[in-house]
């Protein structure tokens, strides 16, 4: 199902795809200058739903608008908290919510977690800092979050290897920064995990 939604900044898109007696859902957003069929996405997407996880893919407005830019993070994470409370409300209502997105999406997933109210926040390539520039680290979007996080990052992902914390574990597959070169191990880490959390929410 694929639904058009108002936010604050213009029509964000969720692509939704539903299982019956769903557990949990699991909301993904897009990497800067991607979409929500990058590989790693779709990976994720495809071993939720067979965990019985409802899976929603967001765009956000200025890629729906057409623009490669990529909006400034207020705006996105000020778009993807209404797309959350409008799916949350609807096709999603009643499940509790797993957040999570590849590179820039995975730092909107971060930075609005807790006003979101993720259970979980599912991390893949997160860009830890600029390529060459590890003085501009965003260490602390992934530390300040309080619930269980699970990051999925290439071994030579030149936007670095974020740190391991308390409910946060990396896990590193071969690769770079698309996550593409070894699907079959992502897929792992993520089933893995999400098995974990589920089993959290049912106790």
């Amino acid at each position: 199902m694929q639904i058009e939604l108002d936010t604050p900044h213009g029509p964000a898109r969720a692509h939704v795809e539903a299982v019956a007696d769903a557990r949990a859902a699991l909301v993904l957003g897009h990497g800067a200058g991607g979409g929500v069929a990058a590989r790693d996405l779709v990976a994720a997407e495809q071993v939720a739903l067979a965990e019985g996880v409802a899976v929603a893919l967001v765009e956000q407005p200025y890629r729906v608008a057409g623009r490669r830019s990529q909006a400034p993070a207020r705006q996105l994470d000020a778009a993807w908290t209404a797309v959350v409370e409008r799916l949350l409300d609807g096709e999603l209502s009643g499940l509790p919510l797993i957040a999570g997105g590849r590179s820039a999406g995975a730092r909107v997933a971060c930075r609005t977690a807790a006003e979101a109210g993720a259970i979980a926040v599912l991390c893949l390539a997160f860009p830890l800092h600029p390529p060459g520039r590890p003085e501009k680290t965003r260490q602390p979007e992934l530390d300040a979050v309080e619930v269980l996080v699970l990051v999925v990052q290439g071994a030579s992902d030149p936007f670095g290897m974020p740190a391991a914390g308390p409910g946060r574990e990396i896990v590193t597959v071969r690769g770079n920064h698309s996550l593409s070169s070894d699907v079959e191990a992502l897929s792992d880490a993520v089933r893995a995990w999400l098995r974990t959390v589920v089993a959290g929410v049912r106790a």
